[in-house]
């Protein structure tokens, strides 16, 4: 088992930034790749960023490039989402996701954190 604990969501104006972290504790040493989602209300939940956990590769949605970062720090089992000149469409529940391989998508993560609100005002 694997268990995330998202943090650092919360309230900003718009054009300002958040960080978000992932911990991870468990049997993590099979998870080589960790995601990040999110879902607004009344919509599907869509793909953020992903990165290898061992390779370092990074993967972004089109849409949310040049604004969203995700790093690492392996010896904390950790990973970050740095958002940049938020805006108000980026208001979400952010989830991280935990899976052999980054992916886009969605159903290839096997756990997933509890979630953090984020909510950008205009």
């Amino acid at each position: 088992q694997v268990q995330l604990v998202e943090s650092g969501g919360g309230l900003v104006q718009a054009g300002g930034s958040l960080r978000l972290s992932c911990g991870a504790s468990g049997r993590t040493f099979s998870m080589a790749g960790r995601g990040w989602f999110r879902q607004a209300p009344g919509k599907e939940r869509e793909f953020v960023c992903a990165i290898g956990w061992n390779s370092g590769i990074t993967y972004y949605a089109d849409s949310l490039k040049g604004r969203f970062t995700i790093s690492k720090d392996n010896a904390k089992n950790t990973a970050y989402l740095e958002m940049n000149n938020l805006k108000p469409e980026d208001t979400a529940v952010y989830y991280c996701a935990a899976g052999v391989t980054p992916s886009t998508s969605a159903s290839t993560y096997n756990y997933w954190g509890q979630g953090t609100q984020v909510t950008v005002s205009s």
